[in-house]
Order: C-alpha cells, then structure tokens, then sequence
C-alpha cells in the first residue's frame, strides 16, 4: 500500500491525524502550508511542529517517541553548583530573545549550516511578539554565553533549540527554565525527539499517544503572561 504525505494549503488550522506520520522517516507527517503564527500554534497544539533544511520544502513532524523532562528532573549538581557560583553566572528570561534564536540558528561544529533559517527566526520572533514563545538566557560577565527558547503550550514547554558558548550552559539553561516553571505548574518540558545530550541530562522518552495525553493535559492550563515579564532570575539551589 502506498502512503502519500499530506499536504498542507490555505486553512491554518488543518493538519492530518498524528497517527497518519510516516515510520519512515519516522514522524514525517505533512508538507506545505506556511509559518504564520496561527498555523504554528495550531501545530504545537496538536504535538506537530516544523523542521526541514535550507532546499526542503515545509515539513511538519510528529514523531513515535518524544523527548521530554518530567518535573524535578532538572537539578544542579554539587559540581555545577561551584562553577555557577566561581563564574558568577546570571539568569534572565525574554530579555535577549533574538539574540538567543540567532545563537541557536549558528552553525554547530560539523554541521554544514543550520535549519533556522530567517524564515524560521522571523516566526518565532512573531510568536514571541504575541506571548507565546519565550527564551531563558545565561550571561557571564554580560556577554551572553548559553540559552534556549522554545513555547509555553498551556503548562506544557516545548524547548525548541538551545546553544552554548561556554561547557554546561545549554544545561544551565535548562535547570533555570524548569525552576522556573515550578513556580506555576508541573514543570514539564518537550524536547521533541530524544538525542544523547537530552538522555544524558535525564530526559525520558515518550511515546507518541502518551505524549499526546499528556500534552492534552497540559494545554487545558495556563501559565500566566506575567510569568515570562522579562526580567532577571536566580537558580535556587535545595
């Protein structure tokens, strides 16, 4: 039996069942569409989000087996403890978000280029205009050296990309965004498909109808515009 890939056209709301993604490659569900705000939400809503390279057209994905950090899987170790404090590293949230959205969108090391193009950096900086995506960052001596962005889907975060100029940012990113949320709800963050950095950190590996339970909890909650004011924050240590 042949399986054709949906396509996507004017209808930002409309997006094909989940179960319809392809086993291979796993989670390709869609193509086509566009990257407006309404469609984005829409996508996230239903556990779909956008990835495709420079000369791809549109995907959309929603793979078997999601990523996620359960609450109070992130804590800082006695190690990193003593780096945060010997490098008097700071926190904040939603003070640089294109900043942190251009960092992301960088080349990595053996990596070609990168997904983020402009295209992708000017949605979400949409996103992040109406209240809906956000970013943590980590600054040392106030150049900005690690952080992440991602959306607040009700009380679910879905992490979107992180990046790091210094060893153990990106983690230090991640230990302040789930603090961060436990000051009004769960705390539980998305990291869309697993990888051994995520895995090493703690991250645990969901199926994809529990991942859709879960986010189908979540969503009906919200967290509070306030919550995401830009301001500095501080990583509390138990």
């Amino acid at each position: 039996m042949t399986i054709r890939l949906a396509q996507l056209h004017d209808d930002p709301a409309w997006f094909p069942p989940v179960h319809q993604a392809l086993r291979s490659p796993d989670g390709l569900l869609a193509f086509g569409g566009d990257l407006s705000p309404t469609r984005l939400l829409h996508a996230y809503q239903r556990g779909i989000f956008p990835w495709f390279s420079e000369d791809d057209p549109l995907l959309w994905w929603s793979p078997s087996i999601r990523a996620v950090f359960t609450p109070n899987t992130l804590q800082a170790n006695r190690t990193l403890r003593k780096e945060l404090r010997r490098q008097s590293i700071l926190f904040s949230c939603n003070q640089a978000f294109g900043q942190v959205i251009q960092a992301c969108a960088a080349p990595r090391p053996n990596q070609n280029g990168t997904w983020i193009q402009p295209n992708i950096q000017q949605a979400y900086i949409e996103l992040h205009q109406r209240g809906i995506a956000h970013s943590i960052e980590v600054w040392q001596d106030d150049a900005l050296v690690g952080g992440l962005y991602g959306l607040q889907i009700g009380e679910l975060f879905c992490g979107e990309s992180m990046f790091n100029r210094r060893p153990n940012a990106a983690k230090m990113a991640l230990c302040m965004l789930q603090q961060h949320l436990c000051h009004v709800c769960e705390g539980w963050i998305d990291c869309q498909m697993p990888n051994p950095f995520l895995l090493s950190q703690g991250a645990t590996p969901l199926a994809r109808n529990d991942y859709m339970t879960l986010l189908h909890r979540l969503q009906t909650g919200a967290v509070p515009l306030s919550h995401w004011q830009a301001r500095p924050l501080e990583l509390c240590f138990d």
